[in-house]
């Protein structure tokens, strides 16, 4: 389970270069895109670790938000458990920065009994494929300082850290996201997180 308790930062990460990679799963998963019904189980995914305050909100965010296009809805992925039940999802999606559109990963989320499998590696780097496989580097994700082992997983991916650079509305808090950080990581996972940062000169 997520720890809250950790002060929320606004984190902006950015992949600009990526290869398409083989997406391992552990036997009896699968990858589906989205079918009629899912916004339900995104709903029960999303309102389990705390993200919205009801299955109503959580599923009313989902249809107002990614099912405005049928062509969109290959990007939005599900994995599913050897019963076909959802156990974890990704979106594929876009956002503006300034008066352009730019890729971005959204809502990588695994329920929790599932959690250690793999499964949200598989996801990002599914998800990743799509934006490969479309030529639509570079990509961003915002995130939070309590999400602290996903961008471990986004760094192990070929995403950084952005100090300056940021997407959508987010204000970028590097500083502040970094402290925070270097409470609840190693240190030897902190000198990565460094290493993983990068300023863009544009926005120094």
């Amino acid at each position: 389970m997520l720890d809250r308790t950790i002060p929320f930062y606004n984190t902006i990460m950015k992949c600009s270069e990526y290869t398409h990679k083989k997406v391992d799963l552990p036997d009896g998963f699968s990858i589906v895109s989205y079918r009629n019904g899912y916004e339900k189980e995104w709903a029960k995914l999303e309102y389990s670790i705390g993200d919205f305050d009801s299955l109503e909100e959580a599923e009313k965010y989902f249809v107002e938000t990614y099912l405005q296009s049928t062509e969109k809805n290959k990007n939005i992925l599900f994995v599913l458990d050897k019963m076909s039940n959802v156990a974890g999802s990704c979106i594929a999606w876009q956002d503006m920065k300034g008066e352009d559109m730019v890729s971005s990963l959204h809502w990588l989320v695994v329920q929790e009994e599932y959690q250690g499998k793999g499964l949200g590696r598989a996801l990002a780097i599914s998800v990743m494929n799509i934006y490969a496989e479309q030529g639509a580097l570079p990509v961003y994700i915002h995130t939070q300082p309590w999400s602290w082992k996903a961008i471990l997983l986004y760094i192990s991916i070929g995403f950084k850290l952005q100090k300056t650079d940021t997407f959508s509305h987010y204000e970028n808090e590097y500083e502040k996201a970094m402290t925070e950080l270097r409470k609840v990581v190693t240190e030897e996972q902190f000198e990565l997180l460094q290493k993983a940062s990068e300023t863009d000169e544009s926005f120094s």
